[in-house]
């Protein structure tokens, strides 16, 4: 087993790694950028070292500066995660030709898989079928209008090098192909270091389907089981759940027979999922993530075994200690994404902030990861997943009930989250009889009603604390000090900061207000990054028109003129940071 490892992320994934590092005698490394030296996987790791940077290219997509901390560091495995560098080869082969071993699949079976278009060419070679799509990088947006025409709209633009929705466009007639193509090539820029694109059918009423799959070096592949990820906004999962309901035990086995056909075929390694879209009582490849799920908790829940601890032994050069017989199911999981997003009227708009309450569900078969606690602060510039709800129940009707039973004790303040969604999608009779699709979410009249209110929680906030933690930075290693100082010695700066959040509250408030009753005034409902200005001074517009796209979170939002008329300013550009309430333009 390993001496040291380095964890190459952040938020609750890290610290779930890191976890099950310490329960094997496993010494941890956490990296940060500038805006999460205080995080939570950074206080949980023994050593932490700073990336510096603030966005993920200048942080923890920065191979030089991982390369370099491992030096340092003397760990010798890496675990990537998910998202950043957990599907990139180049990254992979990095890490392993210096001598590290990376805890998850060889670069070669990454470079097969992990682009979703050689991942295609290679399921066909196994006899898995894929959706109807192309196997070649989308070039030109004429490409598209001729699918398009060809196998009906819509369709859907997909980020090769991509996954969890990032980079992914539907286009609905030929008039939007030029528009979405350079969105999702933007977006899977910025998030996975890669533009390429390709396209596929998109299907009318699918559920998502995927297969846990592991394979050792010793030419040893397993699936695990199955999980229905259907419940979608964006692309991007909320609820997942194992087994799927309402699913035929023979697809189950054929399903997952395939799974491991593919896997087995491209070399495969560790732990990886096999995606599926089934509908008709069919199932279609769709893609293969070769990296731990952001959903695996679930299926840790029904087997009962540490799926991080299984990629830590493989990779170790051990077997699997099981064979595909020896595999029990017992009982159903859900897992709830709770996201930093604001779900009022069905907007799902990013919500980052400071989180000034957090108290976490309990009791049996209830289990939460989260990478936050109350004090932190989600940022703008990464993901939004805040934390993970996990409960089992013996049926999954008893998970159902256990579930909205823990979204209704998880308590979280300072932001806006998914949950009034969640419970939402609970209580609907069609996702209860598993009815439901990946297209099913955003339709429903029941999340189009949210509406949820900020708690201000900052009002008579006070510090009566007289221990401080600081921390500090010697040669790029973090640690922390705890200092006794006099009570009210930081008592001018910390009465400062309510008073400025109370004004910069009341100013977004005002804002809101003045861009809803259409005086105008273009504002934004969140912090982000500008990063296409669609419009200029002079111009025409009307009630609905896009007038900047906003990037937050990872996540591309077009903000719309509330008011027909001219554009009289712009106050921003590309590359411009605003924040909750800014005014971007103003309308004539």
């Amino acid at each position: 087993m390993f001496n040291k490892l380095l964890v190459a992320n952040r938020g609750e994934i890290a610290v779930r790694i890191i976890r099950t590092a310490k329960e094997l005698g496993i010494a941890t490394v956490a990296v940060y950028s500038e805006l999460d030296q205080d995080s939570l996987h950074v206080r949980y790791a023994d050593e932490a070292y700073a990336l510096g940077g603030k966005s993920a290219a200048e942080s923890y997509l920065n191979t030089e500066k991982i390369l370099d901390i491992l030096a340092k560091s003397n760990a010798d495995a890496l675990h990537p995660g998910y998202g950043f560098f957990s599907e990139n080869a180049d990254f992979a082969r990095a890490i392993t030709e210096s001598g590290i071993k990376f805890i998850g699949p060889p670069p070669s079976a990454i470079e097969i898989m992990g682009d979703k278009i050689s991942s295609r060419i290679a399921a066909q070679a196994a006899g898995v079928s894929g959706v109807p799509g192309t196997t070649e990088v989308l070039k030109d947006p004429s490409e598209i209008v001729a699918f398009g025409e060809e196998f009906g709209w819509p369709v859907a633009i997909k980020a090769a090098y991509g996954g969890g929705g990032r980079g992914m466009r539907v286009v609905n007639s030929k008039e939007e192909a030029a528009s979405a193509l350079e969105s999702a090539q933007r977006e899977s820029e910025k998030a996975f270091g890669r533009s390429e694109c390709y396209i596929e059918r998109y299907l009318t009423w699918p559920r998502h389907i995927e297969m846990q799959v592991f394979c050792d070096s010793h030419g040893n592949g397993v699936w695990l089981g199955e999980r229905d990820c259907s419940c979608q906004r964006r692309h991007q999962k909320l609820i997942e759940e194992s087994p799927a309901a309402n699913f035929p035990d023979e697809i189950r086995q054929r399903m997952g027979e395939a799974a491991v056909k593919v896997a087995l075929a491209c070399g495969y390694e560790n732990a990886g999922t096999v995606e599926f879209l089934y509908q008709d009582n069919d199932f279609y490849f769709l893609e293969m993530n070769t990296r731990l799920q952001v959903e695996h908790p679930v299926t840790e829940l029904v087997v009962g075994k540490d799926l991080v601890a299984l990629q830590l032994h493989i990779a170790a050069g051990e077997e699997i200690p099981f064979s595909q017989d020896q595999i029990e199911r017992r009982g159903a999981a859900i897992e709830c994404r709770i996201n930093a997003e604001d779900p009022s009227g069905g907007k799902f708009l990013p919500s980052p902030g400071k989180i000034t309450k957090f108290t976490r569900a309990d009791g049996f078969g209830t289990r939460t990861d989260s990478g936050y606690e109350a004090g932190d602060t989600v940022s703008q510039f990464y993901d939004n997943l805040v934390a993970k709800l996990i409960v089992w129940g013996e049926d999954r009707d008893a998970a159902i009930a256990k579930m909205k039973r823990a979204l209704a004790e998880t308590e979280i303040e300072g932001i806006k989250t998914t949950i009034p969604a969640h419970l939402a999608i609970l209580n609907e009779s069609d996702f209860q009889a598993a009815q439901h699709s990946t297209k099913w979410v955003e339709g429903l009249d029941s999340i189009k009603a949210i509406s949820v209110a900020m708690e201000d929680s900052m009002e008579g906030e006070e510090s009566e604390t007289e221990s401080h933690e600081v921390q500090a930075e010697v040669n790029g290693k973090k640690f922390t000090v705890k200092l006794r100082l006099p009570k009210g010695s930081i008592s001018a700066q910390s009465a400062q900061a309510p008073q400025a959040q109370k004004r910069a509250r009341a100013q977004s408030s005002s804002h809101r207000g003045a861009s809803g009753a259409g005086s105008g005034k273009v504002t934004v409902p969140m912090q982000g990054t500008v990063v296409k200005v669609l419009v200029s001074v002079g111009q025409n517009v009307e009630i609905g028109e896009a007038v900047i796209v906003l990037e937050a979170m990872k996540m591309e939002n077009s903000i719309l003129a509330e008011k027909a008329g001219v554009i009289k300013e712009l106050k921003v550009k590309p590359g411009d940071t605003v924040g909750s309430g800014d005014i971007v333009a103003v309308i004539e």
